[in-house]
């Protein structure tokens, strides 16, 4: 458990950059394997979503032990998380990457909403899309799949490292999800990432800016030729960037 806690300085930068900066600024502390992989928007919205991961982990199903009756049970571990995610977190669910049963619905989805959730992600499938897709909440899963979760899943555990789309994620990890899918940002490295990728970004919309005024990319991308450099430092204060 991470005693790192998420600045609102830190979630605005994050707000503003890329899962593909990100994922190079990881790539170059060594880190190769912080994307969710096979996770989609459930509806791409227009807000990055920023939080720290509060986890949800599936194990397979056991019949006897995952009748529909265990609803009943007011302990039962997927309600609970959905009810104790803290607000501005994305609740992170961890199905072993198996979407043929769902991890959640659209009325749960809108409990996590309600209760101020930064955003939800699960690895597996979740029923009643089109309900999430309405939601203003971030969303992303594998695919939409009907069947309850008791079928596949038993909610198990809740706020352990988990894995999540073959991604290690701890809880206090920050989840940064855009249009492309969701990056995993260790705890510790939150606020340098997000200082370095606002300055990526920066340079990377001046470069698109002379790619599109018929620049080439030798020696523009990446910075390799001094002139650029200069180009760039005239660009930014022109801009105020």
């Amino acid at each position: 458990m991470s005693d790192y806690i998420l600045s609102i300085e830190t979630r605005d930068k994050l707000r503003n950059v890329s899962t593909a900066s990100v994922a190079t600024a990881l790539f170059k502390r060594g880190l190769r394997n912080q994307f969710v992989q096979g996770v989609v928007p459930v509806e791409r919205k227009p807000v990055t979503m920023v939080g720290q991961a509060f986890t949800l982990r599936y194990i397979p199903a056991r019949e006897d032990r995952n009748p529909i009756t265990v609803f009943r049970d007011r302990d039962h571990k997927q309600r609970v998380a959905v009810e104790t995610c803290p607000e501005g977190h994305v609740l992170v669910m961890d199905a072993r990457k198996d979407s043929r049963a769902a991890t959640a619905g659209s009325i749960l989805v809108t409990r996590l909403a309600k209760r101020g959730a930064a955003g939800v992600v699960s690895d597996g499938g979740v029923r009643d899309a089109i309900g999430i897709a309405a939601l203003e909440i971030p969303a992303y899963f594998a695919c939409s799949s009907a069947p309850t979760n008791l079928t596949l899943h038993e909610a198990i555990d809740i706020n352990v490292p988990i894995s999540c789309g073959d991604a290690p994620v701890f809880p206090g990890d920050v989840m940064l999800g855009d249009g492309d899918g969701v990056m995993v940002i260790p705890a510790h490295l939150a606020d340098e990432i997000a200082e370095e990728c606002l300055t990526m970004e920066s340079y990377e919309d001046f470069v698109l800016e002379q790619v599109n005024g018929g620049a080439g990319i030798i020696g523009l991308y990446p910075a390799t030729d001094d002139k650029n450099l200069v180009k760039y430092d005239a660009w930014r204060e022109q801009a105020e960037r």
